[in-house]
């Protein structure tokens, strides 16, 4: 398997402050950081995002999925329709591998121990852009975990997202009781004001070249 992502260069790029992973003729990978919108949002205010900065340096690089704004990590963009089409193709048909690291709430068990969450979601209408557990009308939603640290009160949990739907981990973690440092959308006060961020961060995308389908892998790593 090519690792790509170590192919890593941090820094500034032609005006572009974030962290750039890769360049090729066929991608553009990016190490997004916390706070900033991945694509454009509603409103004069939310334009500013990483996919606008980086299509100013690469106006061929359309977006192949998304990051919440509060989440940071490995960020995937395509060069070119095609390419688009294929990538995107590939993460609706789930031929990429997510992995993201999250520090919790709570102790989840000892480094080793796994698991898996199976709570149907769906938008949370009164309150969005909240999601929410909905076992009646909620779409199948799957979340592997397995803890790599932590002590008495946190977890340190990597985490493989089966489905992809909106907010998938901060609601399942919250659900089984959980929730994810700093989230100010899921988690109560008292685990909000455990981080000015939120702590979660995608840390690998393991998908088939788009041009050879050789596998290959983008990493970066949790900057928490």
């Amino acid at each position: 398997m090519q690792a790509e992502g170590k192919r890593r260069r941090k820094g500034v790029h032609g005006g572009l402050s974030e962290g750039l992973l890769y360049v090729d003729e066929h991608r553009v990978v990016l190490d997004k950081p916390a706070g900033l919108l991945a694509v454009p949002g509603r409103g004069e205010d939310k334009q500013d995002c990483l996919s606008e900065r980086a299509r100013a340096l690469w106006p061929d690089a359309p977006v192949v999925h998304r990051l919440d704004m509060a989440t940071s990590g490995v960020f995937l963009m395509a060069r070119g329709l095609h390419t688009q089409r294929m990538l995107g193709r590939a993460f609706a048909e789930r031929g990429v591998d997510k992995r993201y690291l999250a520090v919790v709430a709570g102790r989840m068990g000892e480094p080793g121990a796994e698991g898996v969450i199976d709570l149907p979601l769906m938008a949370d209408w009164p309150n969005r852009p909240r999601q929410k557990v909905d076992r009646d009308e909620g779409k199948p939603s799957t979340t592997r975990w397995r803890v790599v640290g932590g002590d008495a009160r946190s977890t340190r949990v990597e985490l493989e997202p089966v489905t992809g739907r909106t907010h998938q981990l901060r609601v399942h973690l919250q659900a089984i009781g959980h929730p994810i440092l700093g989230d100010a959308l899921y988690a109560p006060e008292a685990v909000q004001v455990l981080s000015p961020r939120l702590l979660l961060h995608a840390t690998e995308l393991r998908l088939a070249h788009p041009a050879t389908g050789e596998p290959v892998t983008f990493a970066s790593t949790a900057p928490f």
